[in-house]
């Protein structure tokens, strides 16, 4: 059984925070640089996506948390692994190795759970960060016009990433975190161009992008509506909101998704809004709550949670979502 034949029998669960897990470790500088790293030339605590090389079981470890707590989608570790964030770290070089190796570590874990239960397959796919450098906006005030990268350059960053995730056995790609449609753009443009020069079949691509406050915008100021016109020439699998906004805040945005939307619809909030330490209170039967109010109201297709979920939030949500009916796709007039 393939995704698509997936959503069209259910509500498909996907995973939950991989920062939030990895917090809990309470990981080292060492731990972090593993044996390859250890005389790195800079510090690399922080980089998430380096665990894949040098902690892996960590990784397959939190993976498999999630499919055991109900996930149906596992999503790559791999936020930040593209040349131009990896910058920080002076680990551009390293680029396509951890979007293989994210990749492998997520399929070990996605293969092992749907070997237990093949009615329920189990998917992974390749999560595709939205950069620390935005093609939209100017990262300074004083020169408006001024952008820190090029459009090429994005493209050609996430070409190598969708490479990798690819090579790495990726069932769907995932453009997530959109916060600057014309870098989803990009990532689009590269996806097409990837496949286009391999010969080969396209994945299903995702696409989430993030609605940043009560504006109901992204940060580059486009309303969901303008977003989705924006993206749906890539055909995409499904579009959907994540991060920023707990469910509480997210449903209208939601809500009106779901009217507009000719493909299928994803939603994975946060764990509510930040406290003043920056931490999630949220409790999971709440987020579960909200999501179970979704469904019921046929808003969604694929649901899960962004910052600061847990397994202990996927596994009600899967509970709470489990016998109810997904979205149906709206049937599209024809032109006479």
């Amino acid at each position: 059984m393939n995704i698509r034949e997936a959503l069209a029998k259910r509500i498909l669960v996907i995973d939950g925070a991989m920062g939030t897990m990895i917090q809990r470790h309470k990981l080292t500088e060492e731990d972090y640089r593993g044996e390859r790293f250890k005389n790195w030339h800079s510090d690399v605590k922080g980089n998430n996506d380096l665990l894949c090389i040098t902690q892996p079981d960590i990784i397959i470890g939190i993976h498999k948390l999630y499919l055991e707590a109900g996930a149906d989608i596992v999503e790559t570790n791999t936020f930040s692994s593209t040349v131009i964030a990896m910058a920080d770290y002076d680990m551009q070089s390293l680029a396509y190795e951890l979007n293989v190796a994210a990749a492998k570590c997520a399929r070990t874990a996605a293969d092992a759970y749907t070997a237990k239960d093949t009615s329920k397959p189990r998917f992974v796919a390749g999560a595709i960060g939205p950069l620390n450098k935005t093609l939209s906006l100017s990262p300074d005030v004083n020169n408006p016009g001024f952008r820190a990268v090029s459009f090429d350059e994005v493209v050609n960053a996430y070409y190598e990433q969708v490479g990798g995730l690819v090579d790495g056995g990726v069932d769907v790609l995932l453009v997530e975190t959109i916060f600057d449609t014309l870098n989803a753009k990009a990532a689009i443009f590269a996806i097409k161009k990837y496949f286009r020069d391999k010969g080969i079949p396209e994945l299903p691509v995702m696409i989430s992008g993030t609605i940043t406050d009560a504006s109901g915008r992204t940060l580059s100021g486009q309303t969901l509506e303008a977003f989705y016109t924006s993206v749906m020439h890539a055909n995409p699998l499904s579009v959907g909101l994540n991060c920023a906004l707990g469910a509480a805040e997210m449903r209208s945005h939601i809500e009106e998704l779901s009217q507009i939307a000719s493909c299928y619809t994803s939603a994975y909030p946060n764990a509510g809004l930040p406290n003043a330490m920056g931490e999630y209170d949220e409790q999971p039967h709440e987020t579960a709550h909200f999501i179970e109010e979704w469904a019921k109201e046929g808003f969604v297709n694929i649901v899960g949670g962004c910052c600061g979920t847990t397994p202990d939030h996927i596994k009600h949500i899967a509970q709470n979502v489990l016998h109810l009916q997904p979205r149906v796709l709206p049937v599209l007039e024809t032109a006479l």
